[in-house]
């Protein structure tokens, strides 16, 4: 059990293909380029969700903002 006595969820790729709004190629292409953990069960990918949230955080335009960068700015 997880922090807080929950049981960790476990997403399908088609899950978070969905979630994301993305092909379940491009799901695969972030499991197997090791951008997305996942666990292996049988011939499928289970994602961790605490992992599927980590990724989005980490990868979200906000963060991009934060790191003084000022791409894609119009200078006025």
């Amino acid at each position: 059990m997880s922090a807080g006595g929950e049981r960790m969820r476990y997403l399908t790729v088609a899950e978070v293909a969905e979630l994301m709004r993305l092909s379940r190629m491009t799901v695969y292409r972030l499991v197997h380029g090791g951008e997305l953990p996942a666990v292996r069960v049988g011939r499928s990918f289970r994602v961790p969700q605490d992992a599927l949230d980590a990724y989005l955080r980490d990868h979200s335009v906000e963060g991009l903002a934060d790191d003084g960068r000022d791409e894609g700015r119009l200078s006025s």
